[in-house]
């Protein structure tokens, strides 16, 4: 539990470190031209997801997500397989954790103060309808390839589905709780203002419903043997 707790907080910590990162990059780079700064950040975070999918999954699963640990603790709390209501409770600590240790680390390598809260106000309804549409896509790819024994997919269909998801939906698809949490530590091109968090936590919260939901649908019910997300755990 030990391992799979530090692959949590590892995971969690790089991912917003790239998103929160490249987003600084593509400031400095293009800093009149939004557009160019979007595609600069999108493109490091599916590179970015995708490989700490596939380096660390083994270890933990890859959740890096409260979303996912809860959606795979609902799926297994009656057949007995995946995370228990401790273990659960662990995963979203080191996550949250992983979160703001990410930012503050992308702050100071960029010779920024290591906590900025940002200004950045996400506040609208059209914005958090995009963080359900987001959320509940995310699920929805993830557990379809769990239910469909696809699961060696997950790096490349899941960074995929972000890559797309930063360009289609308003929000430009943050979809999990600790990533914004994160970026509410840095005021740059990446931030979210502290005050938009419960919104967008919320939001994301309901997509997750929403995407288990027609997991359900699609799929009924799990089976004991179904594999775990994003990508089954070594059991060495």
């Amino acid at each position: 539990m030990r391992r799979r707790l530090l692959a949590e907080f590892l995971g969690t910590a790089l991912l917003v470190t790239v998103v929160v990162g490249s987003g600084i990059m593509a400031q400095t780079l293009s800093p009149n031209d939004v557009g160019l700064q979007l595609l600069q950040n999108s493109t490091a975070t599916v590179f970015g997801l995708g490989v700490l999918i596939l380096v660390l999954g083994p270890v933990s699963g890859a959740h890096f997500n409260p979303v996912v640990s809860l959606a795979d603790w609902w799926e297994g709390r009656r057949g007995g397989h995946g995370l228990t209501a401790g273990e659960l409770g662990g995963y979203i600590i080191a996550q949250v954790l992983g979160g703001i240790i990410g930012a503050i680390l992308a702050n100071l390598m960029f010779a920024k103060p290591a906590i900025t809260w940002s200004t950045t106000e996400r506040s609208s309804p059209h914005l958090w309808l995009g963080e359900v549409v987001a959320t509940a896509g995310l699920v929805l790819v993830i557990f379809c390839l769990v239910r469909s024994s696809r699961t060696a997919a997950a790096p490349a269909a899941v960074g995929a589905y972000i890559g797309a998801a930063y360009w289609f939906t308003s929000s430009t698809s943050f979809a999990n709780p600790v990533v914004t949490i994160g970026r509410a530590f840095s005021d740059t091109f990446a931030g979210i203002a502290p005050a938009s968090v419960p919104g967008f936590v919320a939001a994301q919260l309901v997509g997750g419903v929403i995407g288990m939901l027609l997991v359900h649908g699609l799929f009924g019910n799990p089976r004991a043997e179904t594999p775990e997300p994003v990508v089954p755990r070594s059991t060495s």
